[in-house]
Formats: structure tokens, C-alpha cells, sequence
């Protein structure tokens, strides 16, 4: 069967999107017999002149220039070259996508994703209230809504401690200086509320998930990041096999009756030893090509569940198996540029439909 898949975040910077990932694992050999479609936010988006990668590219508006504005465009392509699945992958379209998935769906395009009351009780805002009422231990946190109220905060949580963004960005703090800087950052950037948390000394530990319909927990890949940048993205990880991390996974998945792809990020103090649950991410992590490395194609997985497909769990992912980040300069003609920038998309694939 043919199944033709669009695929966004399509960037890899210092900060990269899943989507690539993403794409290298639907193509990785086991054979795929579709289309597949990068939808691109800018016209250098990294991901767009990786040969080989793709067979269409359209330009689409960002998704705060409103949603009637996307469906337009996603309907044309459709009508264009055929969308069977759509994978977001970026925090910031998520609820664009939700929002549109009923319609999308009656034009014969499916995702595989969370309601928003299920993400709302996720994000960063509410993620500590959840934990709460859930008993999930997890690091002091302050919704900073105002700026008035940011020196309570520091003084509740005291140093050192992180400031992250709704979205994106998140900065290790050591004194009051650091603070005011970064929260200004922050704030011009991505707005208010900034949240702040308690840093513990802890090892990180990531777990790439996908849950059913009705939040089981169908495959999972634990990984102990081994390389950090500067924005704490992982530029080198390494899989595990711990029982525990799987556990707490399968847990938070049920009690949300998780659907689709996530990230789920736990920290383990060094004193105590106990794991703290500090973030949901509702997509698939930038390194989820190490997942199908390690013998768990979940990218693959979320498209088979899009279709209605019988899933069963997956047998747990290979140990020991690593991956480092690696940049490369891509070469390619202007003309792709201006194609791009002029008409909006790019056709690697001399067929359509």
C-alpha cells in the first residue's frame, strides 16, 4: 500500500527540529512505497536540500498567521500530490494542527495526536500541577505570569536554578544577574509566562514514547544524554534498558491516555536518587533516528496507527546504541531557492499523486 506522509520541522540548527529524524526513519530500508512531503516554514530550512530526503516541498504559513490560512494550504497540496498522514512535529503548530485535525480528516488526512485537554495538562504552565495530583515527584516550579512577581520566585526556589520559555529555550541560573537577563530574553522572545525551576543535581534521562487511543504504551526508548549544547539539546545519547524510567513512562502515558508520539524527560538526584518528571514534550525528540537505530521505528509505528492499522507493542529497544550530532554543509542550485521563494514549492518526484 501506498501511503504518502507529510512531515514538518524541517530545520537542524544549533536548536534542531525533529523532523528530519523523523523522515530518515519512514525511509530508513525496510521499504516505503509513498510520497513523502516536507512542509517547510522557511525557505532555508535545512532539511528541504538533503538529497534524498524528500519528494515535495511546500512552503506553508507560519501558525501565527491563523489557522484558516494553513488549511488553505494543506488542502492544496493535498489536491496537489496526496496526504494520507500528517506528522507535526514542532511544539508551536500543535494546537494549529489540533484545531484543524476534523477537517483535515474529511478530506482523507489523518493524525495521530493528543487532544488539547490532554496537552494543556502537560505543558509547562500546568505541568507541575499534574504531577501534584498525580503524585509524580518533580522539582520546585513558579509560573511567572508577571514580572512582579519574579523575585518572590527566585527567592522560593532559590539558586541555582532554570528559566525556561512556554515553548522553547530554557537557561541554568547562578545569581540574580543571570536571572533578570535571561528572563528578559525569554520574555521578548517568547512572552510571558516564564517558568522557573528548581536545578537539582541529577543525571537527565529522556524516553521517547508513543501511546495508543487510549494512552498504552506501544513503544519506548530511554537514552542518557552524553553531550550537551549550550541550549541543553542532545548533540550525543546512548539507549539503556531501566525498568524504572519504563514504568514512570507507562504510567504518565495512561493516566493521560496519551496518543501519539512524546518526549517524556526525567531527572534522578544524585542524593536521593529518586526520578523527577520535568518535562512532556508532545512530539517526537529531535533524536528519534537513534530510536529506529535501536530496533523501534516509531515514526513508522504513529503512521500505521494514523491509518487504523492492528499495532502491537514493540519488543524493548537495543542497548548501547549511540548517536552523535553531526553538521554538514548541504550544496544545492539557487533555483531550488527560488523556487521556493517565488511559487512555494519544490518537486524532487517527477510525479504527482
Amino acid at each position: 500500500m501506498s501511503i504518502n506522509v507529510a512531515v514538518t520541522g524541517l530545520h537542524a540548527a544549533d536548536n534542531p527540529a525533529p523532523g528530519i529524524g523523523v523522515i530518515r526513519s519512514l525511509r530508513h530500508p525496510g521499504g516505503w512505497n509513498g510520497k513523502i512531503i516536507g512542509l517547510a516554514y522557511d525557505v532555508l530550512d535545512t532539511g528541504v536540500y538533503d538529497d534524498g530526503l524528500l519528494d515535495h516541498v511546500y512552503m506553508i504559513p507560519y501558525p501565527n498567521q491563523g489557522s484558516k490560512y494553513i488549511l488553505e494550504r494543506i488542502l492544496y497540496i493535498n489536491a496537489e500530490v496526496g496526504i494520507d498522514v500528517l506528522i507535526p512535529t514542532l511544539d508551536s503548530e500543535l494546537t494549529t494542527f489540533q484545531q484543524l485535525e476534523p477537517e483535515l480528516k474529511q478530506h482523507g488526512i489523518r493524525l495521530f495526536i493528543p487532544e488539547s485537554k490532554i496537552t494543556n495538562k502537560i505543558s509547562k504552565v500546568y505541568l507541575a500541577e499534574f504531577c501534584e495530583k498525580e503524585n509524580i515527584p518533580y522539582p520546585k516550579t513558579r509560573v511567572i505570569k508577571d514580572p512582579g512577581e519574579l523575585k518572590d520566585a527566585v527567592e522560593d526556589i532559590g539558586f541555582p536554578l532554570m528559566l525556561k520559555g512556554v515553548f522553547y529555550e530554557a537557561y541554568a541560573c547562578n545569581n540574580h544577574m543571570e536571572v533578570l537577563n535571561h528572563f528578559d530574553r525569554i520574555k521578548l522572545k517568547w512572552g510571558l509566562p516564564v517558568i522557573l525551576q528548581e536545578k537539582l543535581d541529577a543525571e537527565e534521562f529522556d524516553i521517547c514514547c508513543v501511546g495508543d487511543d487510549d494512552g498504552n504504551l506501544m513503544g519506548a526508548v530511554p537514552i542518557r544524554k552524553t553531550r550537551l549544547t549550550d541550549k541543553g539539546k542532545a548533540w550525543a545519547a546512548v539507549t539503556l534498558r531501566n525498568s524504572e524510567l519504563m514504568e514512570i513512562s507507562r504510567e504518565v502515558l495512561k493516566k493521560l491516555k496519551w496518543k501519539g508520539p512524546c518526549e517524556v524527560e526525567i531527572l534522578q538526584d544524585s542524593k536521593t536518587k529518586e526520578y523527577n518528571l520535568i518535562e512532556i514534550n508532545p512530539r517526537f525528540p529531535a533524536w528519534i533516528f537513534l530510536c529506529t537505530g535501536a530496533d523501534q521505528n516509531l515514526p513508522r509505528m504513529v503512521v500505521d496507527l494514523a491509518m487504523g492499522k492492528t499495532v502491537e507493542p514493540l519488543e524493548p529497544a537495543k542497548s548501547g546504541v549511540c548517536f552523535v550530532r553531526h553538521a554538514t554543509d548541504l550544496v544545492c542550485p539557487l533555483e531550488y531557492i527560488e523556487k521556493l521563494t517565488t511559487i512555494g514549492e519544490l518537486h524532487y518526484s517527477t510525479t504527482k499523486n
